[in-house]
Order: C-alpha cells, then structure tokens, then sequence
C-alpha cells in the first residue's frame, strides 16, 4: 500500500479532478477497504455495492479531506463503513445511523506505512482511544463496538447481548457521547 504522503497527495489531485490520481488511488486502496466492508455485510455483492458507492463519494467529496485532521486510509475507511451501514439500513430498517460517523473510524488502526513521527501520533490517539473506551461500562463499550465495527443492528445486539432493545440504544447513544467528551478532554 502507498504510505500517506501518497495517498494525501492522490486525493488532493483527486479533488482537483485528476482521474489517474483517483485510478491510483483507487487501486492502493481499493482492496483494503473491500475487506472491511466484506466484515461488516457478510456478502461480497453487497460488499462490491458499497465499494463502488464509497469510491463515488470519495470522487465527490475529495475536496473535503483534510490531511489535519486524520490520516487518509482512515478517511476513506469511514465513508466505506457509512456506506455499509447505509446498506444495512436500506435492507433493514431498524440500523440507526450514528450523528458522527467518522467518530468510530478512528477505532481501527492505519495499517499504512508510517513514518516513526506518524506512528506516534497514531499510537498516541489508539492509547487515547482505548483509555476512553476504557472508561465506558462494559455495556456501552461492547454495544459501541459491536455496532459501528462489527455492524449488527439494535435489534441484533438486543439478542445478542440478551437486552431490551430501548436498552441497547442507551447504551450505545450515552457511550458515544462519553466517548466525545473523554477524546474531547484528551486532545486539551
């Protein structure tokens, strides 16, 4: 995979309307983000539909990336996750979709080539990110998780963590905002 300087790069021209610079773009990371998404809907058809629908807003929204405010594989993994998630939603109904979504893409790490200054400020924000999800009631944090990373639906978590559902989305909806209010306290 190219490292971020590339991938800030590709999508800067990408913004600017150059198609071979979406090409690359598309082919450094293309199949990164299909196995995310394969994780997240269980099905490589539905999986290549939001692959192709993520790329499209990627297109779109090139212009919107701002290399300050999060590495580029991260970017591009949360508009994949909100897409499926937008499938899950269409095809079922009862998936809520988060207020921020691109607040659960920092969970996964970059798996881009760092340089060691790049490393740290990653490693710094997962050691943020953990602290804070460690401060979660193990109910919000499993909810959290299970929903935005592994992206079962209320219903589904309902059973699975055997919850009444209004339950559940407490759980998530209060776990999210404290989630925003530790990384809020951790950037200070």
């Amino acid at each position: 995979m190219a490292d971020r300087e590339q991938l800030t790069e590709w999508l800067t021209a990408t913004a600017a309307g150059d198609e071979r610079a979406f090409q690359q773009l598309y082919g450094a990371t293309s199949s990164h983000l299909y196995a995310v998404l394969l994780r997240i809907l269980r099905s490589p058809d539905r999986a290549q539909d939001a692959l192709q629908d993520a790329y499209i807003r990627v297109w779109q929204k090139a212009d919107t990336y701002s290399p300050d405010r999060g590495a580029p594989l991260t970017w591009l993994m949360s508009i994949a996750r909100y897409r499926a998630l937008d499938l899950l939603r269409r095809k079922r109904p009862e998936v809520a979709m988060p207020e921020e979504p691109d607040m659960i893409a920092t969970l996964l790490e970059d798996e881009q080539s760092l340089s060691p200054l790049e490393e740290n400020e990653n490693q710094q924000s997962l050691d943020a990110i953990r602290h804070c999800l460690g401060t979660l009631a193990p109910q919000q944090r499993d909810s959290v998780l299970l929903a935005y990373y592994e992206g079962l639906t209320h219903q589904e978590l309902s059973a699975r963590m055997d919850a009444p559902l209004g339950t559940v989305k407490s759980w998530i909806r209060r776990g999210l905002l404290r989630l925003r209010e530790c990384l809020a306290e951790s950037s200070v």
